[in-house]
């Protein structure tokens, strides 16, 4: 245990030397990682490499990074009845008597050379009181201490004593000025910013699937990659084994995510997006509207499991065996009810068809007995491959392979209408047709609607393996379809769904979240709602809560928490120029810029950009100090924030969708990416629902 302080000496020189001395201790624990002699400890070189790689990645978890503070907090807990006032110095982690004791709370486990804790891991229980406490219950905390950083410099601290009635209840100025901090580059962790309602979500069981309903800015991104980060903390061995899985919409949200769980000691997450989970085919067309929306009902389902199916015929003549001299004989009727059976069981079609020559062989070997012989398993696994039984087989219950299967569907209008009948009527199945059958699977022109069809098929086929936990983001803009693409991935595990209602802008937009919970096989899943909104200033989310009565009268607006009301100007402009200088004005403060517009202008004004010699970056690229300024199209706009943002034709954003719920939907997306100032330009009209 190291020596008390008394912080009235200098508080913020304590504070510091705790840091640097801390720094040094986790220095010290990689060191003698990286020092470990494992050459008489391994057997052999597959278990030397195993070892090597395990300390590997040993020494990447214990990487101090730099620009992120070590630890963001402190508690110091009341001394117990009795004691007279004693200083508190590091406990144990996981402690169940903190009386008196201090603790550090930081991003992870760092202990001196005696093996006491400096730093606790932000996961461990005996922090969970940090983002609990409260007054009302202060969980025996006397003195909740947040730190103040700049870079990786501790430069201020702020204390609530929750135990003490004389101090009034304030907005912590620190974690307003954590909120507002300029940022340039990829999203970073919000752990010394958790709030108790988020807390309750991050830390709730492994077992069971929570939904997050939460608008922008109420920081549901970040709970559910700080929820990875605990499960993976809690629960190390059960998903090492089984794995975990975080689905973003697409690569540039991926990029946007990826440094999170690094910084929060995770780094074995794999990131993917659906098109990436269902890429059995290549992917290089479009559906209209019409078409992706029938290709993404549920009702498909249905359909493929008809076609699959109806692949298996009933064998027309009985399976002759021949071993020796004999010749064994299993009738067609009795092959019939092996199948029947089999299909009446619900198997998979591959499994299914691996256990048909084995329930053949054993009809052959209940003959055999019955004439006196003896036949053990190596007769039944043999006569299982028999030339004839494998034949039978083949003509009863044929391979599938499922992108033939749904090349077939798409472009056989009869084959279609076999197995949809009752489903879907005939313009439905119109719709979904190809124009042009494909020869073959490798010349069709699939859409991403269509892979995820064939993901369907591939898993009558064969079981898609499960993971231990998938966390969904922006989830509102899955189909059903893609909701059991998803679903299947975690048959076995749970799931966290992050997504808002009010920001789907797909046509086939979730309409609720218990209706998605059902799709994805989770109906039991809990519906957490967020509505304080942390990211969004103010006046931006409340122009932009104006929406809301036209495109998600259910939902609650976010009520923002920032005291800063933010910039915020609405401003009509003769032309581009103006924008490419509204843009410039926005640069000259501290901070990213994002200039969201129509996808069909985005060209206009990037050739604007780059002709007054304004760098800028697309979304998925890494900014700069030299280039802070991205530019994105509003389809791309969404889980991305920029410090500062100009919006470019809020007219424009809404005539790009194919209808004007779904624009408005989009448009309520590109006005909440702001974290400190928002200027939106307009040449036409805004649009009415604005006022």
């Amino acid at each position: 245990m190291s020596t008390p302080v008394d912080d009235a000496l200098d508080p913020l020189l304590r504070e510091r030397s705790h840091l640097a001395s801390s720094r040094a201790a986790l220095r010290a624990m990689r060191e003698d990682v990286e020092s470990l002699d494992i050459r008489d400890v391994t057997a052999n070189w597959v278990n030397a490499a195993a070892l090597a790689h395990q300390i590997d990645e040993r020494v990447k978890a214990l990487a101090d990074l730099g620009g992120t503070p070590l630890f963001f907090g402190r508690l110091d807990y009341l001394p117990a009845p009795g004691d007279q006032g004693a200083q508190g110095t590091p406990g144990t982690e996981g402690a169940q008597e903190a009386d008196g004791e201090r603790f550090y709370i930081g991003r992870r486990h760092v202990h001196d050379s005696m093996g006491d804790p400096m730093v606790i891991d932000w996961r461990a229980p005996v922090s969970q009181p940090f983002y609990r406490a409260s007054r009302k219950d202060p969980m025996d905390v006397g003195l909740r201490r947040r730190f103040g950083y700049t870079g990786g410099d501790l430069t201020a601290y702020e204390d609530e004593r929750l135990s003490d009635p004389a101090e009034a209840e304030r907005t912590s100025k620190l974690l307003q000025r954590e909120i507002e901090r300029p940022r340039v580059g990829p999203m970073r962790d919000i752990v010394a910013t958790i709030q108790p309602e988020q807390d309750e979500i991050v830390r709730s069981a492994l077992g069971g699937t929570v939904c997050v309903q939460g608008g922008p800015g109420t920081g549901k991104t970040a709970v559910g990659l700080h929820r990875v980060a605990y499960l993976l903390y809690a629960h190390r061995e059960r998903l090492a084994r089984t794995g975990t899985l975080v689905i973003g919409p697409n690569r540039s949200f991926l990029h946007y995510i990826e440094q999170v769980l690094p910084a929060l000691g995770e780094l074995a997450v794999r990131q993917a997006t659906v098109d990436d989970l269902v890429a059995h085919v290549e992917v290089r067309g479009t559906d209209g509207a019409a078409a992706a929306v029938v290709k993404g009902d549920a009702r498909m389902a249905e359909v493929l499991r008809r076609a699959v199916r109806a692949q298996v015929t009933m064998p027309a003549e009985a399976v002759v065996v021949v071993r020796g001299s004999r010749r064994w004989r299993v009738p067609a009727y009795e092959v019939e009810e092996i199948v029947r059976e089999l299909l009446a069981r619900g198997l998979r079609h591959g499994a299914a068809r691996e256990a048909l020559p084995q329930r053949i062989a054993h009809a052959v070997l209940v003959q055999m007995e019955r004439s006196g012989e003896a036949p053990d398993d190596r007769v039944q696994d043999a006569v299982a491959r028999d030339r004839a039984v494998k034949a039978a087989v083949k003509a009863v219950w044929p391979p599938v392979d499922p992108a033939k299967l749904v090349l077939r569907l798409l472009g056989d209008a009869e084959f279609l209408a076999a197995h949809a009948e009752g489903i879907l009527d005939a313009d439905e199945q119109r719709t979904i047709l190809w124009e042009r059958p494909a020869r073959s699977v490798r010349s069709a022109v699939w859409s991403a609607a269509d892979a995820v069809l064939v993901d369907e098929a591939a898993d009558l086929v064969s079981r898609t393996p499960s993971l231990g936990h998938v966390v969904l983001d922006e989830a509102q803009d899955l189909s059903p379809m893609q909701y059991r693409a998803v679903g299947r991935r975690c048959t076995t595990g749970s799931a966290t769904i992050l997504g808002d209602l009010a920001q789907g802008t797909t046509p086939w937009a979730t309409r609720s979240w218990a209706e998605a919970l059902a799709h994805l096989g989770k109906p039991e899943g809990v519906i957490e709602e967020l509505t304080a909104g942390f990211r969004v200033p103010t006046d931006v989310i409340a122009y932009a809560s104006r929406l809301l009565a036209h495109i998600a009268p259910g939902l609650t607006p976010v009520a923002s928490i920032r005291e800063n009301p933010g910039l915020f100007e609405v401003r009509a402009v003769s032309g581009m120029e103006d924008v490419v200088a509204a843009c410039e004005e926005s640069l000259r403060r501290e901070g990213s810029v994002g200039l969201i517009a129509a996808d069909g202008r985005v060209a206009e004004l990037g050739a604007l950009l780059a002709a007054a010699g304004v760098p800028y970056v697309s979304p998925g690229e890494e900014t700069t100090a030299e280039s802070r300024l991205t530019l994105v199209p509003a389809s791309l706009a969404k889980g991305l924030e920029y410090d500062y943002v100009v919006l470019d034709e809020p007219g424009a954003v809404v005539d790009g969708e194919p209808d004007e719920r779904t624009g408005l939907r989009r448009l309520y997306v590109a006005l909440t990416r702001a974290v400190s100032g928002l200027t939106v330009t307009h040449g036409g009209p805004l649009p009415v629902q604005l006022g």
